[in-house]
């Protein structure tokens, strides 16, 4: 079976052009890992919920969801090397471990994207008209109009092109970052002026958990919250079509951009815990806005909101190159509508994918706005989003594992980069998806949100199966063909 870049750009579709290869770099690459990770605005979002759900122990649920996580980042990073498709595990596990797999964890892509623009155009609007009017930032109305607007100019950014995309993402995430790091160094700073509680190395351990409906099912929940944290990082590797050397720089820049928002949220974590009351984040809507006021006062309130609302319109545009890259993906494979697979002749983007899109997620955040709770609808989401997640990233970490088993043994670092931290990463995201079914910690509205729309699935792959879609009737090659045969030891490692 071909690389499914090779197959996806020239001709499948009938279009004699593919994406705009080449057209960014491996700054590019970690840019938009970090972007699509949007750390401000996970940190303003999901903080309340977080602390809710395990209390103290916030940092060891970011903790010991991020070392599994960085495991399914190097697994992308091996799954890179089998050749750069913008469907990423679409294309990846589908080609190791079966096309049915594959085709599953493209689709909990794709449902959990259309959930998240509901989940972050909400913020959007919030947290852009609490810069003007508190009381505006409160109406449904004014958020569904402002959230919208934000959703559609990233919209029209994505289908641009791929590097008007890249430079606006560089401009928001750099002033994010720096506003984030200025501030958790004063958080750091002003802990003894303002102090809440002091710091404990137990907070990295997991005592705090048993506080919370017994330890093992306040796990399990925290890790799916946190898995949320994470999520969007790999959308390097969904552009690794459109990334010059995306063999190497695609997963690198993934791998890098988890490392970066690791250490930014474990640092956040640690200085809300110290600086903000539990009951002030429990009832708070924007957890930095918060930290801002008390260690930087009305202006540090202000700056804060300024990294959020970056944050959050940077992640809807990650998102949405997500979405569109994998349906432009599917579609070239013959296992979803063919309109996916066509581009824009000059911008060289899946436009029409990229309106069919926009169009739906305004349409789902507008009925959303008429929720009796915003924060549940965000909750639901949140927690929905989570359990798809899992099901992708736990796949792409067995693929990985199975792929390069047999190169795993020729050194110490090919045993631990290609089959230990891929496997572990992908088993802990299995376990924290069955658990969190079977053990009592999602509402029925989460779990049917979650699987309701993974279930939907079963639809068009019934149907292209049918059709005969090559993909979907290839044979795996689970591990017996080597992806890296030929290619020189160093390569490898």
């Amino acid at each position: 079976m071909a690389a499914v870049s090779d197959a996806a750009s020239t001709g499948e579709t009938g279009h004699s052009h593919g994406l705009d290869k080449g057209a960014l770099g491996f700054l590019d690459a970690i840019v938009m890992a970090v972007a699509g990770v949007a750390p401000a605005y996970s940190i303003a979002a999901t903080t309340a919920l977080l602390v809710g759900t395990v209390g103290f122990a916030g940092p060891a649920a970011l903790l010991w969801c991020g070392i599994p996580m960085f495991g399914i980042a190097i697994a992308y990073h091996q799954l890179n090397k089998m050749g750069a498709s913008a469907g990423a595990a679409y294309a990846w596990v589908g080609r190791v471990l079966h096309p049915y797999l594959g085709w599953l964890a493209g689709w909990c892509l794709i449902v959990s994207a259309l959930l998240f623009m509901v989940a972050g155009s909400f913020p959007a609007g919030q947290v852009t008209l609490s810069l003007f009017s508190a009381s505006a930032a409160g109406q449904a109305g004014w958020v569904a109009l402002v959230g919208s607007v934000w959703f559609l100019v990233m919209a029209y950014f994505v289908a641009r092109g791929v590097r008007i995309t890249a430079n606006a993402q560089w401009i928001m995430s750099s002033i994010e970052l720096v506003l984030l790091v200025a501030f958790a160094v004063l958080g750091f700073v002003n802990a003894p002026a303002h102090p809440h509680i002091s710091f404990s190395l137990s907070w990295l351990g997991f005592s705090h958990f048993s506080a919370f409906n017994g330890s093992g099912a306040s796990f399990v929940a925290g890790a799916l919250i946190a898995a949320f944290y994470y999520w969007g990082w790999d959308v390097s590797s969904n552009l690794g079509e459109e990334t010059d050397n995306s063999e190497k720089h695609s997963g690198l820049g993934g791998m890098i951009g988890v490392g970066i928002v690791f250490l930014l949220f474990e640092a956040f974590t640690i200085v809300v815990n110290m600086d903000v009351p539990t009951k002030t984040v429990g009832s708070s809507s924007n957890v930095l806005e918060n930290l801002g006021h008390i260690v930087g006062g009305g202006v540090g309130g202000k700056l804060m909101i300024v990294a959020v609302a970056l944050s959050t319109i940077a992640t809807l545009e990650t998102t949405l190159i997500q979405v569109t890259r994998s349906l432009w993906s599917m579609a070239s494979q013959h296992t979803l509508p063919a309109r996916f697979g066509q581009l824009h002749p000059q911008w060289r983007t899946p436009v029409f994918a990229t309106a069919v899109v926009a169009v739906i997620s305004v349409a789902l955040f507008v009925i959303s706005s008429f929720a009796n709770s915003v924060s549940t609808v965000l909750t639901d989401a949140i927690n929905a989003i989570g359990l798809q997640i899992a099901i992708y990233y736990s796949l792409a970490g067995i693929a990985a594992a199975v792929a390069f088993r047999k190169l795993a043994f020729r050194s110490v670092s090919n045993f631990l980069l290609m089959l230990v931290f891929p496997l572990l990463g992908g088993i802990f995201m299995l376990y924290i998806f069955v658990e969190s079914l079977i053990g009592g910690s999602l509402t029925g509205a989460e779990i049917g949100i979650g699987m309701g729309a993974v279930a939907i699935g079963i639809i068009p792959i019934v149907y292209y199966a049918a059709k005969g879609s090559a993909y979907l009737h290839a044979r795996p090659t689970l591990g017996r063909v080597l992806p890296t045969e030929g290619l020189g030891e160093e390569r490898i490692i």
